[in-house]
């Protein structure tokens, strides 16, 4: 029986910065063909250990151990695709500079269309529309889903034999996730071997053949995935399980008065109509999950209601009175009362200053109080949502997603809002960190009758926490109701098929 070569090798990898240890003792064996998943807390040496693959470490990082890939170029699809998409290029330009080196050995007659072939073949692996409009498109121009898939495209037409995925179905409605699932599946299928970096373990056990579980930099338990989903012997690994099923029931509405009422809202985009919705209410006390899928309009919603998407038409009115579309029209307390936290955490900070500075400013410039005030209620707020004092007075960049993601909503409360819109705050996330979040939002909304939530999600199982849910497709609002309702008996085709979808990818059926 002929042995199976790796394409890639990590042996006893230990990673320091200043004398800590991010990574230490990791090996793993990927395989052509198969897909090798690492799974972990925020912080847990994930990352990390995927961009040693790349030969690629932190400033500063002391190395040691063996990481090797005999056949060459290892693929990236990155966790925050915005960051390695050149926003000068258009994206027929990002691809063509790819392709056009893949089949430079062929006869110069030839290239041109072996070039246009490639790309939009890898367009198409990639579930983006290969028409022109889409390449002649800015990364900025299109959503997080479609960033990620362009750079999945990328990866796709580097024809490396071994890929890392971090985070590929982060910020990803269930449909997108379900071709993406496919779409590894696929690759894997063409004797490509796959890293998976991921907090998703619904996704994790549909594709893993092989499970690392990872905290504090180890490997604490590792085996065939579904060894591990029916028997797993760490107790961090049956805690990691357990917080993948233990979603919130929707928080009891406390039916007060409306806080935000929105009517005959329409969004452009330049001459583009993005998003309809003639009417939407969000009372006090209540939490409205907003689903739909990448690039559907969930994210302009919550932009208009924060104002900072100013070109809509229609009213937002704010305890019965307009708001000014654009936040810069805003008063001090009407932009303490609607507050926004980012989906991408990380570009949401300046990278030059500390956390706990910046949480602190937010008190400062919204409420008024001094800045001793501040910096304290700022490390208490920080300390609640499970961020030490070491890590508060670091920069950005020295804390994990899952870290930055708490400081985001660390700042956003200290205004004291009376609606907090949270933009797929939770969708990178390991299911403990989520469960903690979702708990202190609970938390928040039992505690405060005056903060109403909006919850924008790919993820039905997240939406579950709201009392009401609406449904966007397309740009049109095509359902709401209550919470319940609309998951067990949805009445819109798109609401059934995100509702069948879910069930079928929670149940770890394999493409």
């Amino acid at each position: 029986m002929t042995a199976v070569t790796e394409v890639a090798e990590i042996k006893d990898l230990r990673v320091e910065i200043e004398g800590r240890a991010i990574v230490d003792g990791v090996s793993l064996r990927v395989l052509p063909g198969k897909v090798t998943a690492l799974v972990g807390a925020s912080g847990s040496g994930k990352t990390t250990t995927g961009l040693a693959l790349l030969g690629e470490y932190p400033a500063g990082a002391r190395v040691s151990g063996d990481v090797r890939a005999p056949d060459g170029l290892v693929g990236y699809v990155p966790q925050h695709p915005a960051s390695v998409l050149n926003p000068a290029r258009r994206i027929g330009a990002l691809l063509g500079d790819i392709a056009r080196y893949q089949v430079r050995g062929l006869p110069r007659a030839r290239r041109r269309e072996a070039a246009r072939e490639r790309i939009l073949r890898a367009l198409s692996l990639a579930q983006l529309p290969a028409q022109k409009v889409m390449l002649r498109r800015y990364p900025h121009q299109l959503s997080g889903g479609q960033q990620q898939r362009v750079v999945l495209a990328q990866a796709l037409l580097l024809g490396a034999r071994a890929v890392v995925a971090d985070e590929p179905t982060t910020g990803q409605d269930v449909l997108t996730k379900r071709r993406i699932v496919d779409q590894l599946a696929a690759v894997a299928r063409q004797g490509i071997g796959i890293v998976l970096l991921s907090h998703d373990l619904e996704v994790v056990r549909t594709l893993a053949d092989e499970v690392l579980v990872m905290r504090g930099g180890q490997v604490v338990e590792s085996g065939p995935a579904e060894r591990l989903w029916l028997a797993p012997r760490h107790p961090w690994t049956r805690e990691l399980l357990a917080g993948q099923t233990q979603f919130l029931a929707g928080t009891p509405a406390l039916q007060g008065r409306p806080v935000l009422h929105v009517r005959g809202l329409t969004a452009r985009h330049s001459r583009t109509t993005v998003l309809r919705a003639p009417e939407l209410t969000l009372r006090a006390g209540e939490c409205l999950a907003v689903v739909g899928r990448s690039g559907s309009g969930k994210t302009t919603l919550g932009r208009c209601l924060a104002g900072l998407h100013r070109d809509h038409g229609g009213e937002i009115l704010l305890d019965g009175a307009p708001l000014p579309r654009s936040l810069r029209d805003r008063t001090r307390d009407q932009l303490a009362a609607v507050q926004y936290v980012f989906q991408d955490a990380k570009a949401a900070f300046d990278e030059h200053r500390p956390v706990l500075d910046q949480v602190a400013r937010t008190a400062t410039r919204l409420r008024g109080t001094t800045q001793g005030e501040a910096m304290a209620e700022a490390a208490s707020t920080l300390t609640t949502l499970g961020l030490t004092d070491d890590l508060a007075r670091r920069t950005p960049h020295r804390l994990s997603g899952g870290e930055l993601q708490r400081a985001a909503l660390a700042r956003a409360l200290l205004a004291r809002p009376r609606v907090l819109i949270c933009d797929e705050i939770t969708s990178g996330l390991d299911t403990v960190t989520r469960r903690g979040i979702l708990d202190t939002l609970t938390g928040l909304l039992r505690d405060r009758h005056d903060l109403s939530l909006v919850l924008i999600t790919h993820d039905l199982d997240t939406a579950a926490l709201g009392d009401r849910i609406a449904v966007i497709d397309a740009g049109e609002l095509v359902e709401q109701g209550p919470a319940r309702e609309v998951l067990t008996s949805p009445r819109h085709p798109f609401t059934v098929s995100l509702v069948e979808t879910s069930v079928r990818l929670a149940a770890g059926t394999r493409p």
